[in-house]
């Protein structure tokens, strides 16, 4: 068996291992990426990017449809139509730039690419069944597990037919005509929503009392509301319990026992995620789990030395971001530098129709934690970028210290919003005070000026409510 020898030896290709691999190439880390699927990983291939590509066609078509009757903005369109086909096409040639572009910066970094499944022997060794059929033994003196996640499946509505994952959502041929999705997260109601821009007849089945249950009411109703102004049929506190005889239609049952059937000739259930920890040898390292992800400190060492974990596989926030931080990080410890891990602020975006996005404390996390905050909210019916995009709903919201105004957190629901989660962060990391943002002189007409007004909200004084 051909032997490999490097210092270090990532497990996994998607955004958190990839950078691992840069960074300690950039470094002069000797390096090998084991992959076996493509690089990239689900947020590339099956994931953030393919997705966000659909919803921009979505929205792209539904702009067209809206123009093709009366407008008061005066724009007339005739009959737009849909070619699904060139459109996945192009949605598939902008994950082939991204993914041959990472392929291009692991070769420039000088890192070594074995493409294949890995199976763990112990904490310095790993076995290798390449694609090519021939086997390879890696050994390395660090080993970093960047395998990531699987979506959750449910027993009683297993993958298969009628029944599909995010993956298979993204590749439809053609439009169903009647979607069900199952799970009102961000993955179900941004594939929810663009599949419903593009003509599909769409019901959302979800177990909570509200959609996207992991945020609060008052940032998720402009949701709800977008939602039923598409035509989406909300099926709260409801669950799924599985496909007819027939296999057309998906059977519900509600909070008062009662069961009825949704018409779906596709359903997508999109009900989590867990970390992917089993299928290659794993529990013979006998890691200290946390639930089913792997246990970290803060600075993303596993309980075996030298063995490290990042990104999904070490649970929660699963997002890609956080896992490229933890990438970063890791390569510079194994260089010789003084890092961990310990991010004020993580943004969250949800690319729904509008957009959401949360960073630091919530109100009630802070209140949770014992702090006492102060908390405003400006309306972007109030901001003259917004109403001139015809994009009025929603807010921006700050939380801070009651005592010296430090910012703890800021949340938006809006049109656009998932661009100001990088100011969200850079005044939480900073330790701004709410004095700090209102000085600042931000740019009008843009939607960063409802950021300054919240924090003039919060100090008593906002100039336009």
């Amino acid at each position: 068996m051909k032997t490999i020898e490097k210092k270090l030896l990532v497990i996994g290709g998607g955004p958190g291992g990839y950078v691992a691999a840069i960074r300690a190439g950039q470094l002069g880390i000797p390096t090998v990426l084991v992959e076996g699927d493509r690089l990239g990983g689900t947020c590339l291939n099956i994931g953030c990017i393919p997705s966000k590509a659909l919803i921009h066609v979505a929205g792209e078509f539904e702009k067209a449809t809206y123009f093709s009757g009366d407008h008061p903005l005066g724009i007339r369109v005739q009959s737009p139509s849909l070619d699904l086909a060139r459109a996945q096409k192009w949605k598939d040639g902008v994950v082939g730039k991204l993914t041959g572009g990472v392929g291009a910066l692991l070769r420039k970094a000088g890192v070594r690419v074995v493409q294949g499944w890995a199976q763990v022997v112990d904490g310095k060794t790993v076995e290798v069944a390449t694609r090519e059929g021939e086997p390879v033994r890696i050994t390395c003196e660090h080993l970093l597990l960047a395998t990531g996640s699987v979506p959750v499946e449910l027993p009683n509505l297993p993958l298969g037919g009628p029944v599909v994952s995010s993956t298979g959502a993204l590749d439809f041929t053609e439009v169903p005509k009647h979607l069900v999705v199952v799970g009102a997260g961000y993955i179900g109601l941004e594939l929810g929503i663009a599949w419903r821009k593009l003509g599909a007849d769409v019901a959302v089945v979800e177990a909570a009392g509200h959609v996207l249950p992991a945020y609060d009411e008052e940032l998720t109703k402009p949701v709800a509301a977008s939602l039923r102004k598409l035509g989406i049929t909300l099926h709260v506190n409801c669950k799924a319990e599985g496909l007819t005889d027939t296999g057309d239609g998906l059977r519900v049952r509600s909070a008062q026992a009662d069961e009825y059937v949704l018409p779906a000739d596709k359903v997508l259930v999109a009900v989590g995620r867990v970390p992917r920890t089993a299928g290659f040898g794993l529990e013979s390292l006998q890691l200290d789990m946390a639930g089913r992800a792997v246990r970290i400190d803060d600075q993303c060492r596993t309980s075996m030395r030298n063995v490290w974990a990042i990104g999904d596989v070490a649970g929660e926030p699963m997002l890609a971001h956080r896992a490229m931080a933890q990438g970063e990080m890791v390569a510079e410890i194994i260089a010789g530098e003084r890092r961990r891990f310990a991010p004020q602020a993580i943004p969250a975006v949800c690319f729904t129709d509008p957009e959401l996005v949360v960073a630091g404390f919530t109100p009630e996390e802070a209140q949770q934690k014992g702090i006492e905050v102060k908390v405003a909210s400006f309306p972007f019916a109030a901001n003259g970028r917004a109403l001139s995009m015809e994009a009025g709903e929603g807010f921006v919201r700050v939380v801070a210290r009651q005592d010296n105004h430090q910012i703890l957190g800021w949340q938006a629901v809006g049109q656009g919003v998932s661009e100001l989660a990088a100011v969200f962060c850079h005044s939480i990391e900073m330790g701004a005070r709410l004095e700090d943002v209102a000085g600042i002189i931000h740019a009008h007409p843009t939607l960063g000026e409802a950021v300054l007004e919240s924090a003039l909200k919060a100090l008593g004084h906002a100039l336009h409510i």
